[in-house]
């Protein structure tokens, strides 16, 4: 027997509420029997006569699910959709109707209906195109989750952009497209110079903000089909697909450019000293044949560019 502390399991917690559904019919008759019939099986039921009253009540009111008259004055059931649709709603809608045509299906479901019943009613029927809706809708939400949970693991938590270990994986993918199409890659490996100093002077909560911005400095510089991580620390990597030195160079120096030119500021608004960035860069198949060696040779060209005066593009 379970303690009354203990806390029911999720699935348990579900089933305590039941699927709220917004019938909308301008039939009272219609509208009272479908609501008696639904809440017979365990749905939650607000009813309503009109398409502006089910809008009204979808602004302050979350539901489940809409489940529609056709034809109704003023707005019909596909006009409804369509506004439902329009206010970036996710809730599927249903329309019944009892003038069940092919062209008034397909009109529904252009407009955004999850599914089209008719009418008169065959309640077993209902259930079974409501729970299969709300079946769908679960499912969606779950992958959404997935998919979101999925970025957000992909994802340095200060930058916003991509983390050390989804770097290794882009990486990896963009060899193996590069040996299968014989297209050129190249590979930044970049470093915030005398990083340690503006921690010391002002601090590490300044200093995650350089990072940040420096971050947005580098994406804003580079392409749409280039890859921007952070490597670690104040240290970046940009990945940039069917692209040889020569071209890359031209967006290592942009970066370059980009971070000297910058006017960066403390918290408290005041001006710090300038900040630069120095930027090793190599390409496949000239400077390495494997991962390891592309990381290797920019990782060196960095580190020479450090010993040859900091902020400067070093390509190996």
């Amino acid at each position: 027997m379970k303690s009354e502390q203990e806390p029911l399991p999720q699935a348990e917690k579900d089933q305590e509420v039941p699927p709220s559904i917004l019938l909308v019919d301008d039939e009272e008759a219609a509208r009272m029997t479908l609501s008696e019939l639904l809440e017979m099986k365990q749905f939650k039921v607000t009813a309503t006569d009109t398409g502006e009253k089910a809008l009204k009540m979808l602004e302050d009111t979350p539901f489940d699910l809409v489940l529609s008259d056709l034809f109704m004055p003023r707005i019909d059931g596909i006009a409804l959709t369509r506004a439902i649709k329009s206010m970036g709603l996710t809730v599927p809608v249903i329309v019944m109707t009892g003038f069940a045509t092919i062209e008034a299906a397909v009109e529904t479901m252009k407009a955004g209906a999850a599914d089209f019943i008719t009418k008169p009613f065959n309640i077993d029927q209902i259930i079974i195109v409501i729970n299969r809706t709300l079946e769908t809708k679960r499912l969606q939400r779950l992958a959404e989750e997935r998919e979101y949970f999925e970025h957000l693991s992909n994802i340095d938590g200060l930058t916003e952009l991509y983390n050390h270990r989804y770097f290794h994986q882009i990486l990896t993918a963009e060899i193996e497209r590069e040996k299968r199409y014989r297209r050129p890659l190249s590979l930044m490996i970049i470093d915030v110079d005398n990083f340690k100093t503006c921690n010391d002077n002002y601090g590490h909560l300044v200093g995650d903000v350089v990072l940040k911005q420096i971050g947005a400095l580098i994406k804003k510089s580079t392409r749409g089909c280039d890859f921007v991580a952070r490597y670690g620390g104040e240290e970046f990597a940009v990945i940039l697909p069917e692209t040889p030195k020569q071209e890359a160079a031209v967006v290592a120096e942009r970066i370059r450019a980009s971070v000297e030119g910058f006017s960066f500021s403390s918290c408290a608004g005041k001006r710090m000293e300038r900040l630069t960035v120095t930027i090793g860069l190599s390409s496949l198949p000239e400077d390495a044949q494997d991962k390891t060696g592309l990381i290797e040779m920019a990782d060196q060209g960095m580190y020479r560019g450090k010993e040859s005066g900091k902020n400067r593009v070093y390509t190996t």
